[in-house]
């Protein structure tokens, strides 16, 4: 073979492995996803199968994404065993191919894999993502809370002209600037209870949030229905998004806007930074996944064992992503910087693959 032929014919294996796995997990989340949407609506005659299958797609790829990482490994360990059964690296290591020449290649699609996930793929499931709650809120509207519960239930106190308030919401979009399923818990001056007030939907305007479908409750028992009403709130766009937005929900082209926002609002940007770095470190990550893969998979070419592979890849996986989770909770939460942790874990485990590589093969 010449020089092109062998990296090529190696990366193009590697990529139908990484492929194949990743596409079989999307089918399962994808699955696993829908039927649970199903069975939250169940009781519901304005939900259709179609239409839940439809925000079921729409929010796979964010689902997706935290796959990715386990996708690689089972790939890289799939196409090195194959590679191995089928005596083709046996014929590449007497030809005097080295290990790092036939794992080059895997690398290489890892990073260039990462790249497009952090720089395509991010901001389309994240697009998505959002358009699969925006449906959700637009089809349904109460009932959205059975169907896309991902943010959660969110707390927050706010002030306005009218005094302090305790806000509640089923469902946030938008980055924290529309709520749905909304009750507000309003005081006066002198912190004493006044009135309470259920609305369907709130959206943060200049210096208020204008509330839709309102229901207000006072103190002696008394309801009143309107069509609107206006809360005072000296909330800014970014205080709100620190407070209720998840970190997951920006895409990454405008994490470093949104960064840049809060910091000059004077709040601390610590899980934007943190998910920033954690996306420019993927490609590490997912390099530092073919070599754990090969540490696990090459030496099974010599004294076989199959099933040893894979629970050894699995093992590694499972450390790499609980220290990865570790971390991000420190950097999250200002211990350490996001930078460190980050970047830390992935790092780590090429620095621990590369040194298991070269006792393997050099002793």
């Amino acid at each position: 073979m010449s020089g092109i032929v062998l990296p090529r014919y190696l990366a193009m294996r590697f990529v139908s492995s990484i492929g194949a796995v990743f596409l079989l997990g999307t089918a399962i989340i994808l699955l696993a996803d829908f039927l649970e949407l199903l069975r939250r609506t169940s009781d519901s005659d304005s939900i259709t199968v179609l239409r839940a299958l439809l925000i079921s797609a729409l929010r796979t790829p964010s689902l997706t994404e935290e796959f990715l990482p386990f996708a690689v490994l089972f790939g890289s360990i799939a196409a090195f065993i194959g590679l191995s059964r089928r005596l083709e690296l046996v014929v590449v290591r007497a030809a005097g191919v080295s290990v790092w020449q036939f794992a080059a290649p895997a690398l290489v699609v890892a990073i260039l894999i990462g790249m497009g996930a952090t720089t395509i793929y991010n901001p389309l499931s994240a697009t998505m993502k959002e358009r699969a709650n925006r449906l959700g809120t637009t089809l349904f509207e109460g009932e959205q809370n059975l169907l896309i519960q991902t943010s959660g239930d969110v707390w927050f106190r706010q002030d306005g002209l009218e005094g302090e308030s305790i806000v509640h919401a089923r469902q946030v979009v938008s980055g924290g600037e529309e709520l749905f399923d909304v009750a507000v818990y309003q005081f006066d001056d002198e912190n004493v209870f006044r009135q309470r007030i259920n609305a369907r939907k709130a959206t943060l305007s200049d210096g208020e949030w204008l509330l839709e479908g309102v229901t207000l409750y006072s103190t002696d028992g008394e309801s009143e229905e309107l069509d609107t009403y206006s809360l005072s709130t000296f909330l800014t766009p970014a205080e709100v998004r620190e407070t209720v937005a998840q970190p997951d929900a920006v895409p990454f082209w405008r994490l470093p806007g949104v960064i840049a926002l809060t910091q000059r609002a004077g709040l601390p940007a610590y899980r934007y930074r943190l998910r920033y770095q954690t996306l420019l470190a993927r490609p590490i990550l997912l390099a530092a996944m073919v070599l754990i893969a090969a540490t696990v998979s090459l030496r099974m070419a010599r004294l076989g064992g199959v099933a040893r592979a894979i629970a050894g890849g699995v093992a590694a996986g499972f450390v790499l992503y609980v220290t990865a989770e570790i971390t991000s909770d420190l950097g999250g939460a200002g211990v350490i910087s996001p930078s460190a942790a980050a970047w830390a874990p992935g790092l780590a485990a090429i620095l621990l693959g590369v040194s298991i590589l070269l006792h393997q093969e050099d002793g």
